[in-house]
């Protein structure tokens, strides 16, 4: 067990200790810790309780932000909302439609960009902004497009901390004072201070390391996520974020893909399995105690083995075959099943992409905090609209 709610299969089946990775990590946590902030319970918000309740009053929420200013929060709603009555409508991409945000109720609109200036966001608070429901802008304190917006319309702001890029803005405001306004608790989040207490997640922390960086070694760039819960999909739009953004520098990096189970058994499973072996796989299973059941009754003759299962037990019995046949063809993976679907869970997780993600970043020798290509597009852009 990775942790009491997860159960991890590691890449490499022998444990093997690395000084030099330990080395590194310690670092990470002793230098990095303004980044790692957010993870921990004493992180101190720019909002305060007052104001959260102020707006527990609104069931709709619609935010507009792109990339790692919204996509935290898509992780957490998707993956947690069976616990919320809230409605969360997202707006994280460029819309050219109106329908999806046509709605008559009162809403609380939240806007996010931590340098204030994304195109896309600017573009989507234009069309879509109501300035007759409430308003709330998260950005950093500086001169920026939208903090002038956000005076001009006379509508609170909450600081986006400088120092937290976005795809790691997870476990800071951008995604906990959503969170706490549907209802979930957010220091139940935040378990980077008892996961690194724990040997055997810091062992397996950095054999998951050790088994990605002998895969690169060996050409093996494609993580090919085989999910087999769809409300994690998000979760992993999120992780695919932070891992081709932070380490696809200097010609190397990882290239994580989603593939949703068992839909893409019957479409990409074939390539996976006797395709070019430039893939490494993550399977990613959530044990769920109510699911629908067979109907006995419907069922003909020679598929007597599916009566009395659950859709659950049918899913997980997939993804074991499937694992079996990986095993036999020596194709690597690991897997991660869930046990308990709350805060807690996918605190951990959020720890565990983070840190495995910088820590392959210091290994690599590449910086695991910037995005200086993705500048060279926003800049074309400019000139390209400028041109218009």
């Amino acid at each position: 067990m990775l942790t009491k709610n997860i159960k991890f299969k590691n890449f490499l089946s022998k444990k093997i200790y690395s000084d030099k990775l330990n080395k590194i990590l310690k670092k990470i946590l002793k230098n990095d810790n303004k980044i790692l902030s957010p993870l921990n319970p004493d992180f101190k918000y720019s909002y305060t309780k007052k104001q959260i309740s102020k707006l527990k009053n609104y069931n709709l929420i619609k935010i507009i932000g792109m990339g790692g200013s919204i996509l935290g929060t898509e992780a957490i709603y998707d993956f947690l909302k069976e616990k919320t009555k809230k409605k969360i409508v997202f707006l994280d991409n460029i819309e050219l439609s109106k329908k999806k945000l046509d709605y008559k109720k009162k809403s609380l609109n939240i806007i996010i960009s931590k340098s204030g200036n994304t195109l896309e966001t600017i573009a989507n608070t234009n069309i879509f902004l109501n300035e007759k429901n409430k308003n709330i802008f998260i950005t950093e304190n500086s001169n920026n497009y939208l903090r002038t917006l956000a005076n001009k319309l006379k509508s609170e702001i909450i600081e986006h901390k400088n120092f937290i890029g976005g795809r790691y803005s997870v476990l800071s405001e951008v995604g906990m004072l959503p969170a706490e306004l549907i209802g979930l608790n957010q220091k139940k989040f935040k378990q980077l201070n008892n996961l690194i207490k724990n040997k055997k997640f810091i062992n397996q922390l950095i054999n998951n390391v050790l088994g990605t960086l002998n895969f690169l070694k060996h050409q093996k760039y494609q993580s090919i996520i085989l999910n087999y819960d769809l409300k994690s999909n998000k979760l992993f739009e999120w992780y695919q974020q932070l891992v081709a953004e932070s380490l696809g520098k200097k010609s190397i990096g990882i290239l994580p893909i989603i593939s949703s189970m068992p839909k893409d058994n019957h479409s990409l499973m074939q390539f996976f399995l006797d395709g070019p072996k430039k893939s490494f796989f993550t399977f990613f299973y959530v044990h769920e105690k109510k699911t629908l059941k067979i109907n006995n009754n419907k069922i003909l003759g020679g598929y007597d083995y599916i009566k009395n299962k659950s859709l659950n037990s049918i899913l997980y019995s997939q993804k074991q075959a499937t694992e079996k046949v990986f095993n036999k063809k020596k194709i690597p993976f690991r897997s991660f099943e869930i046990f308990k679907r709350d805060e807690k869970t996918m605190g951990e997780l959020f720890c565990f992409f983070i840190l495995e993600t910088i820590l392959l970043g210091r290994a690599l020798n590449v910086n695991p905090f910037d995005q200086p290509s993705v500048e060279l597009i926003k800049k074309e852009t400019k000139k390209i609209l400028q041109g218009f």
